[in-house]
């Protein structure tokens, strides 16, 4: 230790430090695509884990919820917090196991469906297509249009037949990724379990490498980030679901078909901030013109009324002001998140963009302004004394004295 604090006042060591920060910034950005293909090939090697730490995280409030609710009586904290434990992921298992149930014989139509009458679907298609041509059709720039029409829908219908086994093979893939949703689901009860366990030691560590003062902000930051992320999953979690929901109410009062595919569909792209209302749109808008173009058309409308009524009434209900967040930030976010980490990034885009929100609102501000108004304090002090030696050296009775 003696040793470096002497190195350190050397001459050249900043000269020296400056170099090889230089040259090691150039070599990381040189070979970034090879360090951050290194970096996600970690991630991949522990992507279980990552998963059994994300579904424990979202367990948790609702194993909470029965901890001070349903087992509020019981004395002993550990059997309270098992009890809790047990009965959450109890009501999971079921809910899924209910989903699924529902959900899954009707996915499996649809798109079996679906892709036996493809052909019937694009002859319709075009057959529409030609009903709404004026009386000039003959024109070669109509009869252009009909051909080129028929072309695209052509193509897709192709591609869509030839890749079906790929389809297939897809689906069978996600089959074998569910065996390590299993393993992280089992993970995830046993980090519950030993979550107070994990909690006392990250703090005990905290507070070894931190004074008291700066363990306090780290701990009220966080809390804050904690929060953030709790009420954003699990509110647009239930946002999904309700949007989800109220699609396939509308789609089922109105005799549309694929309303479990479509609406699921609308569900899931619900939760991508921004941009996945309108990819939602855009696919069941296409899933229903390919049937009936007069359905697609309501589709479309009711999707505009639901995500306004969604965007201006449901979001706010359910998120409050706790995730007030510009929509240039947001949108910036989603752009980086969307390129570094892919779609998980995006689903991430708000709450990163509320933390670093925090961070600039709350940290980053206020420190600047007490450097700032410190400097400002400094220069002032400097000024008044150096003008109250010039006054007194020129005091001709001190001069005298």
């Amino acid at each position: 230790m003696k040793h470096i604090k002497e190195l350190i006042h050397k001459r050249w060591f900043a000269t020296a430090l400056g170099g090889c920060i230089t040259v090691a910034f150039y070599l990381i950005v040189s070979n970034i695509v090879d360090i951050w293909q290194g970096f996600t090939q970690i991630l991949g090697y522990f992507s279980t884990v990552i998963g059994g730490c994300a579904l424990a995280y979202m367990m948790n409030p609702l194993a909470k919820l029965y901890q001070r609710s349903i087992f509020r009586r019981i004395r002993k904290e550990t059997l309270k917090w098992t009890l809790s434990i047990i009965l959450a992921v109890t009501t999971v298992i079921l809910f899924l196991v209910l989903i699924m149930s529902i959900l899954i014989p009707q996915l499996i139509d649809s798109v079996s469906m679906f892709i036996s009458n493809l052909d019937s679907y694009a002859k319709s298609l075009q057959s529409l297509i030609r009903g709404y041509l004026p009386e000039d059709h003959e024109s070669p720039s109509f009869q252009n249009f009909v051909l080129s029409s028929e072309n695209i829908i052509n193509t897709i219908v192709d591609y869509i037949m030839e890749n079906s086994s790929k389809i297939i093979n897809i689906s069978t893939n996600a089959g074998k990724s569910v065996v390590n949703w299993v393993i992280a689901f089992i993970l995830s009860i046993y980090l519950l379990g030993a979550k107070n366990k994990l909690k006392a030691g990250v703090k005990r560590l905290l507070k070894a490498l931190l004074s008291p003062k700066h363990y306090k902000s780290a701990s009220t930051f966080l809390s804050h980030c904690n929060g953030i992320l709790n009420r954003y999953v699990i509110f647009d979690l239930i946002d999904g679901l309700i949007v989800g929901t109220v699609n396939a109410i509308f789609m089922a009062i109105l005799g549309m078909q694929y309303s479990g595919l479509v609406s699921v569909v609308v569900g899931v792209t619900n939760l991508v901030p921004t941009f996945g209302p309108l990819v939602g749109a855009i696919i069941g808008g296409f899933i229903l013109l390919m049937v009936k173009p007069v359905h697609a058309l309501f589709f479309v409308i009711f999707t505009i009324i639901l995500q306004t009524i969604d965007g201006y009434v449901i979001k706010p209900k359910l998120f409050g002001g706790t995730l007030g967040v510009s929509g240039l930030w947001i949108l910036i976010v989603i752009i980086a998140g969307g390129r570094i980490y892919g779609i998980v990034g995006i689903l991430l885009a708000i709450p990163i963009a509320a933390i670093l929100d925090y961070i600039y609102r709350e940290m980053l501000l206020p420190a600047l302004e007490r450097k700032n108004t410190s400097a400002t304090e400094n220069n002032e002090n400097t000024t008044g004394y150096a003008l109250t030696e010039g006054a007194a050296g020129n005091d001709p009775e001190e001069k005298q004295t």
